[in-house]
């Protein structure tokens, strides 16, 4: 399939794509690595005027650490994250929770900002963000601004991005020491997910103080708020993991689609919730 017409715009600057998107608004889209939004184009579902093209905008790359964070550019491909040692080895759950997106090829061109202001509500990069609590850089016409996780995600493919705005960088903490996991269940491999659960436990052994965020049951990544009450301060005993899956459960309302109806993702969100706290025990 072809795409409908639009004209293309190829800045190399992160200047040059504000000016751009405050030229043309609405009617505009930023093109990173391609992999959502070229569908959506083939299939007439996204029919922008203008395509503004952030390939040759270098600043918008690469990894850094400042701080006690790693400060991750929004144009950084997925597979070039998921290699880098320095998240491996300080940021884990980033690493776990790239090797389950798509194909090795999509994370060749996919990239860590595009994932994360896509905001596919079954994508496991926003719920990184979530869980990690991260910090996202965003950029506009009256400088940059820094937006937390817990406000980025507004609903499905929708965040607190002005449509003048531009996701610059994205901050991940450093969790040393902390123990994480990431899960979900496909029906194939690479398929989205038909529910995911990411996992983080700064605790010490026997008090956890776990993080939970799932993944395709809302419409945003959620945070299991209810789950983590459940365990906190709590050795992570059978029983309580059992406490903690059947409020993660009772606390969704899933959608139901042509591939898994809502109680099945229900269910399956809480047996992901019992394997990731017994993995991060």
């Amino acid at each position: 399939m072809k795409p409908p017409p639009f004209r293309y715009l190829r800045p190399d600057t992160a200047e040059g794509v504000l000016d751009a998107l405050a030229e043309y608004g609405d009617e505009a889209k930023l093109l990173a690595g391609g992999q959502s939004l070229v569908p959506l184009l083939n299939f007439r579902l996204a029919r922008p005027s203008v395509l503004i093209d952030l390939q040759l905008v270098d600043t918008l790359r690469g990894i850094e650490q400042r701080d006690g964070t790693y400060v991750v550019g929004a144009m950084t491909r997925q597979s070039e994250a998921e290699r880098s040692q320095d998240l491996r080895s300080s940021c884990p759950l980033v690493g776990q929770a790239l090797a389950l997106v798509g194909h090795l090829q999509i994370r060749n061109r996919g990239t860590v900002g595009g994932s994360v202001a896509h905001a596919d509500p079954a994508a496991e990069l926003p719920a990184v963000v979530l869980a990690l609590d991260a910090e996202l850089i965003v950029r506009g016409s009256t400088g940059d601004r820094s937006v937390p996780a817990a406000e980025f995600f507004v609903g499905p493919f929708t965040t607190a991005l002005g449509p003048d705005e531009l996701l610059t960088h994205v901050r991940f903490p450093a969790t040393l020491g902390a123990r994480t996991m990431f899960l979900e269940l496909a029906r194939r491999s690479g398929d989205f997910a038909l529910a995911g659960v990411c996992a983080i436990d700064r605790g010490a052994r026997g008090s956890a103080d776990v993080a939970l965020v799932g993944i395709g049951v809302g419409g945003s990544p959620v945070r299991l708020s209810a789950a983590e009450a459940a365990v906190r301060g709590r050795e992570l005993t059978d029983e309580v993991v059992r406490e903690a899956a059947e409020a993660a459960s009772a606390a969704v309302d899933p959608p139901t689609d042509i591939h898994a109806d809502g109680d099945y993702r229900r269910e399956l969100l809480g047996v992901l919730v019992r394997r990731a706290l017994r993995g991060v025990a």
